[in-house]
């Protein structure tokens, strides 16, 4: 018997068969992505074999081949991974520029995994009706204008009040999504938008810190009514650590950086130091914004062969 994983739950997997039952599974078997220790050996988006129990549970006994993935670095200190979805055909990342503001470091960390695992990435910047003064506009433009530039989908919300929902549900349609982002820009009311009745938990940014609560805790998996498509609700991340990148493929991963540095001197180049390096160049021009290269040289660090070695 096969089915889909529409939610994991730790130790359970909650996985929708053929004929639309949902049956709670546990893993039978070791599951295991080659050369990556992985947390969660099953994501939401598998495709499983089941074995059923005769007490109405099943064992899950293989995975599919997955279409694609999309994975972070599970602490600061671990070599090991967190598989946050698989088979998905698109990610959105939702991002606030206040109550709480997403840093340009963290979008870069998540775009430049979500290209070098192949994902299409679209940005959706929620909470626009907290953004009164021409200040704020200013701020809200240049963040748009940013990552357009680069060649990615922006796309201007409010969740609270409806602004750009109707937009946001028409990207939605026949796509299996993958909503990302720090805890408290809105994933939940924006799921409660586009699905009403699902009426998930919400809950208020601390006062005293400007951040969100966690009000998910397990990735899961809800179909769109009308619209032939999935989202898949994950729980808010403060920080996104790459993994498995190698130093010479981190400009591969930002278009922008990938593009001017066919211009380099050397095949090679870092875009950290040598001569004749197109990028830094480029860097002094303003053609590339220091912020992605910040994020650039942040990630450079994450690959750095003794990053995450503990001291004894």
């Amino acid at each position: 018997m096969h089915g889909l994983v529409i939610k994991n739950t730790g130790s359970w997997y909650i996985v929708k068969t053929d004929n639309n039952e949902e049956i709670s599974c546990k893993i039978k078997g070791n599951f295991r992505l080659k050369g990556i220790r992985t947390t969660n050996p099953i994501a939401v988006g598998d495709i499983v074999s089941i074995l059923p129990n005769t007490d109405g549970t099943a064992f899950i006994t293989a995975i599919n081949d997955r279409k694609n993935y999309i994975i972070r670095r599970s602490s600061n200190l671990s070599k090991e991974a967190h598989i946050i979805a698989a088979n998905i055909d698109q990610a959105m990342l939702i991002v606030t520029l206040s109550h709480p503001t997403t840093s340009t470091t963290f979008v870069d960390r998540f775009l430049a995994t979500a290209e070098a695992y192949r994902i299409p990435a679209i940005l959706v910047i929620n909470k626009i009706d907290l953004l009164c003064d021409n200040e704020d506009q200013e701020y809200l433009n240049a963040w748009s204008y940013l990552y357009r530039s680069v060649g990615y989908p922006v796309i201007e919300i409010s969740a609270e009040n409806g602004d750009g929902i109707d937009r946001l549900k028409t990207m939605l349609t026949n796509k299996v999504t993958l909503l990302s982002g720090n805890s408290g820009v809105g994933k939940s009311t924006i799921i409660n938008k586009v699905i009403p009745e699902l009426n998930l938990r919400t809950a208020e940014i601390s006062t005293t810190h400007d951040t969100g609560m966690h009000t998910t805790t397990f990735s899961e998996m809800f179909p769109i009514p009308d619209r032939n498509g999935y989202i898949i609700d994950t729980p808010g991340v403060k920080g996104f650590g790459t993994i498995d990148f190698k130093r010479q493929e981190v400009a591969h991963f930002f278009p922008e950086i990938f593009k001017i540095s066919q211009n380099c001197r050397f095949g090679d180049c870092t875009h950290t130091h040598e001569p004749g390096c197109a990028v830094i160049e480029a860097i002094e021009n303003s053609t590339i914004s220091q912020s992605r290269y910040s994020s650039y040289l942040s990630i450079l660090e994450d690959s750095a062969d003794d990053k995450y070695r503990k001291s004894h």
